[in-house]
This record gives C-alpha cells, sequence and structure tokens, in this order.
C-alpha cells in the first residue's frame, strides 16, 4: 500500500503513522485530563482566615462586619 511519505526527524514516515500518532496524542491527553485529580480537602463550614489587623477597633470592625455577613446569608 503506497501513500504520502513525510521526512519528520530525516527520517521517511508514512501518512497513516502520522494520524496514528495525533490520534493517539489526543485521546491519551483527553484521558489524562479527565482521569481527575487528587480528592479536595472537605473544608469546615464557618471556617475563617486569621485576622491581621493593625489595630483592635479594625479588628472588630472586622469581626463585626462577618458576623452581619454571616447572619444575612442565613436570612436568603
Amino acid at each position: 500500500m503506497g501513500g504520502q511519505m513525510y521526512n519528520v526527524f530525516g527520517k521517511q514516515v508514512a501518512s497513516q503513522y502520522l494520524a496514528m500518532g495525533v490520534l493517539a496524542s489526543l485521546f491519551g491527553g483527553v484521558a489524562v485530563a479527565t482521569s481527575g485529580g487528587s480528592a479536595a480537602k472537605p473544608t469546615t463550614p464557618g471556617a475563617t482566615p486569621p485576622i491581621n489587623a493593625s489595630s483592635s477597633d479594625e479588628a472588630d470592625f472586622i469581626k463585626k462586619f462577618l458576623e452581619q455577613e454571616g447572619s444575612a446569608e442565613k436570612k436568603h
């Protein structure tokens, strides 16, 4: 079976081998991408990041704001 030959890195390669290589890399890449990753670590509800306030007034304001937003979120 004849066919088109291509010069790849100085070697003659038949077109059907190039097509099979492209399809194998395509489906292999899709399989790797959709295989899933490690399980996500569950987050604890209500966990907040540490407050890095420069003063106690700022820290109190942030705490009050977070409490208000939490109560407003529960109403919806």
